[in-house]
């Protein structure tokens, strides 16, 4: 079987490669001590994004709109906006503005999972979320995981996008450990009583009609316990360290006002637990002491596990696995549920780049 070519079952051979250069060595070897660790496989589920190909391009994919999105509609509604502002502010003619503003107009209507816009596929695609599972629980950030020399909290600094500029190619070269995690995946699908039927079956028939499985880059989540299960805390991160200052601002600026120990009307970022503990003359001044405590452990230790309040905290490693057939990578499937219909989100454009914010007056 030749390179690029699909086995009579359907599936793409994996091509194995050295690790190139001691850093990516070092991973490796990190993630075979995870993987020897590992007990189970924890699936939150599915994830959404967009990816484009262009012509000449197959079988690479693109990601346009990084694979976190919780329910398809919000994929398309991310489509929509980059198309949107591609026509207000790229468009080198009113043809290619047009043609920009119908798949807009489509996307406003109906549930689009694929359209070609000006000679590029854009397709919403799906992703399973999971997360290793080992004798000390969920999975933290390794050490060989990307960390910055010097962390940054300043809460205005924007984080690292999620995929930004990843290209998905199944047949790119592999190390072992990953090729190893995407073999061993290639089976996974939900099972149980606890999944409704029509999950089941489409999770079944997706084994057969996108056989292959590629990994997305790792992403990190806090997750929280304050009973016998865990829970999703905070959204997809790049690094552990957004997560961590995430979590920062949880402990210190949401939860006391969650928890009624901070009022929600003072809405000055300023007036955190750490201000309010500081100054000791607020009758909840212990109780934000212990949340703050917890944050500055973050900031000094770089731990990954912490508690307050009575809650434990901790960085998840969240993985994610996008399934490919042979017309590359899948999108969603029947039974996954939308969050909202389809609707017009930007004032309306015409074709010669003037926006309408009073548009449906216009048309009175």
């Amino acid at each position: 079987m030749g390179h690029g070519e699909s086995s009579p079952g359907g599936m793409r051979p994996v091509i194995v490669r050295y690790p190139e250069g001691p850093v990516e060595a070092v991973a490796e070897a990190d993630a075979l001590d995870a993987a020897l660790d590992m007990n189970a496989v924890l699936v939150r589920g599915p994830l959404f994004g967009v990816a484009a190909q262009d012509a000449g391009e197959a079988p690479r994919w693109r990601v346009v709109v990084g694979v976190q999105a919780g329910c398809p509609q919000q994929a398309r509604d991310s489509l929509n906006s980059l198309l949107w502002f591609r026509a207000k502010d790229e468009a080198k003619s009113a043809a290619e503005r047009r043609a920009l503003l119908t798949a807009v107009a489509q996307l406003e209507s109906e549930r689009v999972d694929e359209l070609t816009v000006l000679g590029t596929r854009y397709r919403v695609v799906r992703a399973e979320e999971y997360a290793g599972l080992g004798p000390d629980g969920i999975e933290q950030p390794r050490p060989t995981d990307p960390e910055p020399a010097v962390p940054n909290w300043d809460r205005g600094k924007r984080e690292a996008r999620i995929d930004d500029g990843l290209v998905l190619d199944p047949e790119a070269p592999v190390t072992p450990a990953q090729a190893a995690e995407r073999l061993a995946l290639r089976d996974l699908d939900y099972a149980g009583d606890r999944f409704p039927e029509d999950v089941r079956q489409d999770s079944r028939q997706a084994l057969t009609t996108h056989p292959d499985v590629l990994l997305l880059p790792t992403v990190f989540r806090v997750v929280e316990q304050d009973g016998p299960g865990w829970k999703t805390g905070s959204g997809a991160h790049a690094y552990a360290h957004d997560a961590r200052k995430s979590l920062d601002f949880a402990l210190t600026w949401f939860e006391p006002r969650r928890r009624g120990l901070i009022p929600w009307d003072a809405d000055d970022r300023a007036v955190d637990a750490r201000a309010v503990s500081a100054e000791g003359t607020d009758p909840a001044a212990t109780e934000l002491a212990e949340y703050a405590q917890a944050a500055d452990r973050l900031r000094s230790e770089r731990t990954n596990r912490i508690e307050a309040g009575g809650t434990a905290y901790q960085i998840c490693r969240a993985r994610r696995l996008l399934r490919w057939g042979p017309d590359g990578p899948e999108r969603p499937r029947p039974s996954d549920t939308n969050s909202h219909p389809p609707a017009p989100l930007h004032p309306h454009l015409d074709e010669d780049g003037n926006v309408h914010y009073d548009h449906d007056n216009d048309q009175a």
